[in-house]
C-alpha cells in the first residue's frame, strides 16, 4: 500500500511540482531541471558521506526523479517562444531513452547485500 501511495503521489505532485517551478518560480525548464538535478546531488553528497537512513535517501530521490523527469522532458519538447527546444516528442523522448541506456551500460552496476543476508559479514563481537 505504501508503495502505491508513493508512486500516485510522486507521479501527480512530482510534475505539478516540476511545471510549477518552471512556470511559476520563474526559472523555465532548464532552470527547473538545474534545480532538481541539484537536490539529487546533494542527496548522492549524503549518501556518500552521512549515515542518513538509506530508505530515506532512496525515497528522497525516487521523488526527485518525477519533477526532474516533467522539467526536462517539458523543455526538450516545448516551444521555443516557451523556453523548450520544440522538439517532437518522439525525438525527445528518443533523447531520454538514449541518456538512460547510455547510464546503466556507463556507470558501474553491482549487487548489494542486505545486513541479514548469508553473504554478509558477522558484527565484530566487543
Amino acid at each position: 500500500m505504501f508503495y502505491w501511495i508513493t508512486i500516485t503521489f510522486s507521479q501527480t505532485l512530482g510534475t505539478a511540482l516540476g511545471d510549477w517551478m518552471a512556470d511559476s518560480a520563474g526559472t523555465g525548464y532548464a532552470g527547473g531541471a538545474l534545480v532538481f538535478s541539484a537536490g539529487l546531488a546533494g542527496l548522492a553528497i549524503l549518501y556518500y558521506t552521512t549515515n542518513i537512513s538509506r530508505v530515506f535517501l532512496f525515497w528522497a530521490t525516487f521523488i526527485l526523479t518525477r519533477p526532474l523527469g516533467a522539467t526536462v522532458g517539458d523543455f526538450l519538447d516545448k516551444p521555443l517562444n516557451h523556453g523548450g527546444l520544440d522538439l517532437s516528442r518522439p525525438l525527445a523522448s528518443g533523447i531520454i531513452g538514449f541518456f538512460i541506456i547510455a547510464c546503466v551500460l556507463i556507470l558501474p552496476q553491482q549487487a548489494g547485500t542486505h545486513p541479514g543476508s548469508a553473504g554478509a559479514e558477522p558484527a565484530a563481537a566487543e
